[in-house]
């Protein structure tokens, strides 16, 4: 499949995000392109780089794993249809970069790197792509090309952070080895107390038992729900907001929430720039358990962080990708190049 604007001399940039949910792609138009403004744009401090044209488009079915890691022809089948759709939106006109942020690519990228740059010359005619982990384009979403740290804190949890020399990362090893502080963390702990009050043992938590049966049924039974199920980190997580809502009256519930807030402040302490100042910025929807997590967070942070400035992320994971892919385009792209994290692939190369 070649997919090639046309009826309008346009230029944009496309960016992609993929993770377990799918794959979302947007255009965006670069400063000083010849396409119309789009009137749904951003009007905020950094409109000229935050100019999305249209809503994104979305594939509800993640991209396949093979022996290679992620399968670059099951990516590409899901990414050129929706490239000729928001060309199509946008009335026409070419792609001049494109910027992926992959989750697994640092270790599961091996087919993207090696096909998707010269597949999307072919397709798109484009010149330049940059292929990123999903760590990455969370942090050009949140705190753009600037020094600092950003934890992504949803399911799992990892931490990210550059001095605009080097990447540094701190967990996101998976439910198993770590994730420390994330979701499934959080559900893991609280369904332990559930099991503890269960059978008796100090340290359970009758509330956090009592909401477990209700979400699990009896809770003798859950191993067996658990164990075999390949989404375990989701059943995980899902027991967090459970957690949160018990916190204000349940110490065990609450002292839970404080461990996970030492957890995400220390990710973020190691990643952090040890020179200069710092800015750190939390993303991902476990900021959606909200008070019972954050008033623990913002006191870690402040002990353990305490020459750091926390900020509101700029935008997702979706923006970074854009903002990489417009950074491409202009020759502007400051943040590091690394062999796994952040690749920057150009027609020469190819």
């Amino acid at each position: 499949m070649t997919v090639h604007g046309g009826g309008a001399d346009g230029e944009f940039v496309l960016g992609v995000d993929s993770g377990g949910s799918g794959l979302r792609a947007a255009l965006r138009v670069p400063p000083g392109s010849k396409a119309p403004r789009d009137p749904h744009a951003s009007q905020g401090k950094d409109a000229s780089r935050d100019r999305r044209l249209s809503d994104p488009v979305r594939s509800a079915e993640p991209v396949r794993t093979g022996p290679r890691g992620i399968d670059a022809d099951h990516f590409l089948s899901q990414l050129l249809p929706m490239t000729e759709e928001l060309l199509e939106r946008a009335g026409g006109g070419r792609i001049t970069a494109v910027a992926v942020g992959a989750a697994g690519l640092a270790t599961l990228g091996d087919d993207l790197r090696a096909t998707l740059p010269s597949a999307l010359g072919r397709t798109l005619g484009v010149r330049r792509v940059a292929l990123a982990a999903d760590a990455v384009t969370a942090y050009a979403g949140a705190l753009g090309d600037r020094p600092g740290a950003v934890v992504a804190a949803g399911t799992g949890l990892i931490a990210l952070g550059t001095d605009l020399t080097a990447w540094h990362r701190a967990d996101g090893w998976g439910h198993l080895l770590g994730d420390c502080g994330g979701g499934a963390w959080i559900g893991r702990a609280g369904l332990e107390a559930a099991m503890r009050a269960h059978d008796s043992r100090r340290g359970g938590s009758p509330a956090l038992l009592a909401r477990a049966e209700k979400l699990f049924g009896p809770l003798a039974g859950l191993p067996g729900q658990l164990y075999p199920r390949t989404d375990r980190p989701a059943v995980l997580a899902s027991f967090a907001p459970e957690v949160a809502g018990c916190a204000a009256e349940d110490t065990v519930a609450d002292g839970i929430l404080r461990d996970a807030a030492r957890h995400i402040a220390e990710a973020a302490q190691a990643v952090c720039p040890s020179t200069g100042a710092c800015e750190v910025a939390l993303t991902g929807g476990l900021l959606n358990l909200g008070e019972p997590l954050l008033a623990p967070l913002r006191a870690e942070l402040a002990a353990q962080l305490p020459h750091a400035r926390r900020v509101p992320a700029g935008g997702d994971p979706l923006d970074g990708a854009l903002r990489i892919a417009v950074d491409l385009a202009a020759d502007r792209l400051r943040l590091p190049q690394d062999t796994r994290m952040l690749t920057v692939h150009e027609e020469g190369d190819r």
